[in-house]
């Protein structure tokens, strides 16, 4: 069973930058691809960004020129810097991930932008 610790997260100022860490219990390279959702206070979960285990990516609207996703294969990490970060951007950030046994997701990490 594939496990996803998380790390990083907490409180910014608005403008300033975060990054989030998520690292797997396997090879990322095992996994289909790997990424970051959030649920916002009173909001449906909403995909950020994710990275396949061949580089691709993706980006929500939301998240586009202003994060960037990374993975650190020496580390089994998918990497998620945030910068000029918006009040609007404060949710549990999860990382998730897609692999041959099925979708697994991390506990979860707030992320809080005062403003």
């Amino acid at each position: 069973q594939v496990q996803l610790v998380e790390s990083g997260g907490g409180l910014v100022q608005a403008g300033g930058s975060l990054t989030l860490s998520c690292t797997a219990s396997l090879r990322i390279s095992a996994i289909y691809n790997m990424g970051y959702y959030r649920q916002p206070p009173g909001k449906q979960r909403e995909l950020v960004a994710t990275i396949t285990n061949t580089g691709g990516t993706y980006y929500a609207d939301a998240a586009k020129g202003r994060f960037t996703i990374s993975r650190d294969s020496a580390k089994n990490a998918v990497i998620l810097r945030m910068d000029n970060l918006k009040a609007d951007d404060t949710s549990m950030y999860v990382c998730h991930a897609n692999t041959q046994w099925g979708s697994v997701w991390g506990p979860g990490t707030q992320v809080t932008v005062s403003s």
